[in-house]
């Protein structure tokens, strides 16, 4: 019924194994709490038209939730994956001590302005930074071994179904479902933020790899002898293409004298935002449109490899860098055209998410649907 939106008792009955009078019994019993309800009739095959029944869109919820690198955002989702609260954004890491106390705090909090009662939600899910077990919920990328095992820790809390997943893959789900990769079987997601998420979509599955680390493109080498990275090794693309990395090159700049609109920070450089390189450079500042080329021809090259591996027919941006449209895509493209073959670069769509931001969230609550509805949940 989730699936289809709508089903007859008939057809409700061959599906679980049941036969029409206990099918009807069991639907009657589920409208009377709620739970399902009439939803008109369908096509006549030679007798009365049938009665459809649907999941009714106030009978059952659940609280999805998205952590980047020192923000997360929280909202509450029907059954139909549509958004019915207000979506919450407040500080927090993986590593925060208190992330499950903050994450129950804002969960009363919207349960509280969205006037849903607290038993009609059934499952929360989150998705975080790092190299995560699926299966079990553990986060290894977590400092703190003892903090690791996150799905134990919100079960504790909230005593519902959990399910724990990496932000990329989420992400890159949001969009095979309900966005810009919707229809294509094998695309890469990239979520180009502080770091830089990979979520690929192979055959049409969301891909997680042997045990579930699969898409940490931004923690491949790209520069001998580099940057050291957050994740402890020297010259990762992501000390070269993230965030940190323009932000890093613009301040640098803005103290050597450049000729920039960026230099009124001049004294207050740790003042410049990413957002503040973007927007400089939309209005035609050169120094900011050669930052955002620099980053986008190095994430073109790099992807190039992961083209020529995988053959994808679509590649999605999102993440804040993201929004700097053609100053990021346009190198890109053309590193893209450069470094791989031209077979399969020329079969490649590069495109901007427009709802990169609630992609994630509608990534988490279509698979915790899936796994609430399904006989994987036992």
């Amino acid at each position: 019924m989730y699936h289809k939106d709508t089903l007859s008792a008939t057809e409700i009955g061959k599906a679980i194994g049941v036969s029409l009078p206990t099918s009807l019994s069991l639907l009657k019993d589920l409208s009377a709490s709620g739970f399902i309800e009439s939803r008109g009739t369908g096509k006549s095959k030679g007798g009365r038209r049938p009665v459809l029944f649907g999941l009714s869109k106030g009978a059952v919820f659940i609280v999805s939730c998205e952590l980047g690198r020192y923000t997360a955002k929280i909202g509450i989702f029907d059954s139909h994956n549509e958004l019915v609260s207000p979506v919450i954004t407040f500080d927090t890491s993986i590593d925060d001590e208190q992330l499950v106390d903050k994450i129950w705090s804002q969960y009363l909090q919207i349960l509280k302005t969205s006037e849903i009662q607290e038993q009609r939600i059934y499952a929360i899910g989150v998705s975080m930074p790092g190299l995560i077990d699926e299966t079990l919920g553990i986060n290894h990328t977590i400092k703190n071994p003892e903090l690791r095992n996150v799905n134990k820790r919100l079960k504790k809390k909230f005593n519902k179904l959990i399910y724990i997943n990496n932000d990329a893959r989420m992400q890159a789900y949001g969009e095979f479902i309900f966005g810009a990769a919707r229809g294509h079987n094998n695309a890469l997601i990239l979520n180009w933020n502080w770091g830089l998420g990979l979520g690929m979509i192979l055959d049409g599955k969301l891909y997680n790899g042997a045990t579930g680390f699969a898409g940490e493109l931004s923690h491949t080498k790209f520069i001998d002898n580099g940057e050291l990275c957050i994740c402890g090794k020297n010259g990762c693309l992501e000390t070269v293409i993230s965030v940190y990395a323009i932000v890093k090159q613009a301040r640098e700049g803005v103290e050597a004298g450049k000729v920039s609109q960026l230099a009124t920070f001049k004294g207050k450089e740790e003042e410049i935002t990413v957002e503040d390189v973007i927007q400089a450079a939309k209005t035609g500042d050169e120094y900011a449109i050669s930052i955002l080329n620099t980053v986008g021809r190095a994430l073109g090259k790099s992807l190039a490899n992961t083209i020529q591996l995988l053959n994808p027919d679509i590649i999605v941006l999102g993440g804040i860098v993201s929004t700097a449209s053609q100053h990021v895509l346009t190198p890109l493209q053309q590193a893209i055209e450069k470094h791989c073959l031209e077979q399969i670069a020329g079969n490649v769509r590069l495109v901007v998410s427009p709802n990169w931001e609630r992609s994630g969230l509608l990534g988490i609550a279509a698979m915790l649907f899936q796994k609430l509805f399904s006989d994987m949940h036992k």
